[in-house]
């Protein structure tokens, strides 16, 4: 059986990358991997996955949330260094 570890190392992205899809998305985070892979092969599709971060770190500001944000934007770091063509 494949577990969600593996859906999110063949996906291409990291753990908390996956999880700030799966919140923007409200999926399940084994979903939000599989959209990952998706998007990852799609043209503009990692620029799709950088908004879908942006926004949640938006909501999380908006909702005064300084600590999910700050985690997020980690996230976002990281993303945009293994994808800086976004």
């Amino acid at each position: 059986m494949i577990s969600l570890d593996d859906c999110v190392a063949l996906c291409g992205l990291t753990e908390k990358e996956v999880a700030a899809i799966a919140e923007h998305e409200h999926v399940p985070e084994i979903v939000a991997a599989t959209l990952a892979r998706y998007l990852l092969h799609r043209e503009h599709g990692a620029d799709k996955i950088r908004k879908m971060i942006v926004d949640d770190i938006r909501a999380a500001l908006a909702a005064s949330d300084r600590q999910h944000a700050s985690a997020l934007l980690s996230a976002l770091r990281h993303f945009m260094t293994v994808y800086p063509q976004v």
